[in-house]
């Protein structure tokens, strides 16, 4: 499909296991499921997804970089690299693509430690605390914002 018809759906660390990890916490839906639901929204708009998860740093960055000519816009839940990774950060600002940052939980009401996001600042939108369907609201803004 062309750049235009396709977004990166990018989950960073121990978001694989969602729907086992802390239940009360992130809830019980799995990471397969959340993938299916924004596939299916995306879908609606005539939108394809490209869903990545990632336990590893550095394999993040690679499929950002790569995204640059295959993706018209990013999704990315960084996971516990949110807090602490300039460089993933670094590389979302080099893709220069419309990003929305998602956050199962509201990382507001976390630690402390949990407030600060590297990626809010290069993000064009941020979701946080919408539980799973906060997935499907960033495939909506970026499928508007993408026209």
């Amino acid at each position: 499909m062309p750049p235009r018809h396709q977004l990166l759906l990018l989950n960073g660390p121990n978001l694989n296991l969602l729907g086992v990890r802390e239940p009360e916490r992130y809830g019980t839906t799995t990471l397969q499921e959340i993938e299916d639901m924004a596939g299916k929204a995306a879908a609606e708009h005539g939108i394809a997804i490209q869903a990545v998860q990632s336990n590893h740093e550095g394999v993040l960055i690679d499929t950002l970089h790569a995204a640059r000519t295959t993706c018209a816009g990013v999704i990315i839940n960084p996971g516990g690299l949110t807090h602490t990774s300039v460089s993933l950060r670094d590389a979302v600002a080099a893709v220069a693509l419309p990003t929305v940052e998602v956050h199962i939980t509201n990382i507001h009401r976390k630690e402390p430690f949990r407030h600060h996001s590297y990626i809010s600042g290069v993000a064009d939108a941020v979701i946080a605390g919408a539980g799973p369907i906060g997935y499907v609201l960033a495939v909506t803004y970026l499928a508007h914002a993408l026209g």
